[in-house]
């Protein structure tokens, strides 16, 4: 299986999107792929989480921020990565020193990805030294979608239909995709949107 060979670690600017969170969690969840993150790049999920619910008017925003992490974690126990800081010391200098963290854990977890939507706080050659490789979530997604597509588009269908609030058929499904950004994964899955 793809999982045993192929570990993406997810960055918190992707996993505060509830679209792009469920999709990748459910890619995952068919073992399309590892998932990584560390109680670092929690820490950033659960705040950016609160933050966007708090400016929605969500009174109960820090309760299912915190809510939404303890799902992420209990779903994948195993992609947390911990003990990896000291990988972070030799990286040189970065764009964005915060996003230091996020390479230590990929490098320590021999991640092959870091998905994330700050591609310039990443540099290449600094990534290629460790053979990790920066993608933005969409191109991510139709990678995966790409590796395994009946299985992806399974695990795709699963999401849509555990959807209740709204629910949604898979033509809005794929419109929010290109709403929220994710353009190619919506092109990749136009002709099989009857089987999602």
């Amino acid at each position: 299986m793809f999982a045993n060979r192929f570990t993406a670690v997810i960055d918190a600017c992707v996993l505060c999107s509830p679209l792009k969170r469920n999709l990748i969690l459910s890619l995952a969840e068919a073992e399309l792929f590892r998932i990584r993150w560390s109680d670092e790049i929690m820490d950033e999920t659960e705040k950016a989480i609160r933050i966007i619910l708090e400016k929605r008017g969500c009174d109960e925003a820090p309760e299912r921020a915190i809510q939404a992490r303890k799902i992420m974690n209990e779903a994948f126990a195993e992609a947390t990565v911990t003990q990896y800081e000291h990988h972070g010391i030799g990286i040189g200098k970065l764009p964005d020193e915060d996003d230091r963290h996020v390479i230590a854990a990929a490098i320590k977890s021999k991640a092959d990805i870091i998905v994330t939507e700050n591609l310039k706080d990443f540099p290449k050659k600094v990534l290629a030294n460790y053979g990790i490789e920066a993608k933005s979530s969409d191109e991510f997604i139709a990678d995966a979608i790409n590796l395994n597509p009946p299985l992806a588009i399974a695990a795709i269908k699963r999401m849509r239909l555990r959807l209740k609030r709204p629910e949604k058929t898979s033509e809005i499904l794929l419109f929010d995709m290109e709403k929220t950004g994710l353009t190619q994964t919506a092109d990749q899955l136009r002709d099989s949107v009857k089987l999602i």
